[in-house]
């Protein structure tokens, strides 16, 4: 039978205080979809679906897009992220032409954009933002190789 001395070390109560100190990523807020982004993000995911080597899986009320391994893009189902009418992609590395683009597309929340942003989001108002939103997922796609 061991014998605890004052050298050793209390692992549990070490964890413990780091698991209290650790800083957590705050989540982004989930809002739920409108009806309208529901069916638009459903006709803009038939269209995905048709490109090479395009997966999907259900992520927290989005469908997330993938391009091989690599997450493109994220649909609403039952929620949004930022706005109810809002989808959100991923381009990474976001090349500095892409970013001044963004920055001039009113439909792109470039709040925290910058080249080594993660994700953007695209409002989706109407099925006339539909071609443009299409644009921004190609390129999303594109740079998912």
């Amino acid at each position: 039978m061991s014998t605890r001395r004052d050298s050793d070390v209390d692992l549990e109560g070490v964890v413990s205080e780091m698991k209290a100190g650790a800083t957590k990523r705050q989540r982004p807020k989930m809002l739920r979809a409108s009806e309208e982004t529901k069916q638009l993000s459903a006709m803009l995911g038939t269209e995905l679906s048709t490109w090479p080597k395009v997966t999907t899986r259900p992520m927290f009320g989005l469908r997330g897009f993938y391009r091989g391994k690599k997450i493109f893009a994220a649909l609403p189902v039952t929620r949004t992220i930022k706005n109810p009418n809002s989808f959100i992609f991923r381009i990474e590395p976001l090349p500095a032409k892409l970013l001044e683009r963004a920055k001039t597309e009113p439909r792109i929340d470039t709040e925290n954009s910058s080249p080594s942003a993660k994700w953007l989001s695209f409002m989706l108002n109407s099925e006339a933002d539909f071609r443009d939103a299409l644009w921004w997922l190609n390129q999303a796609y594109e740079h998912a190789k």
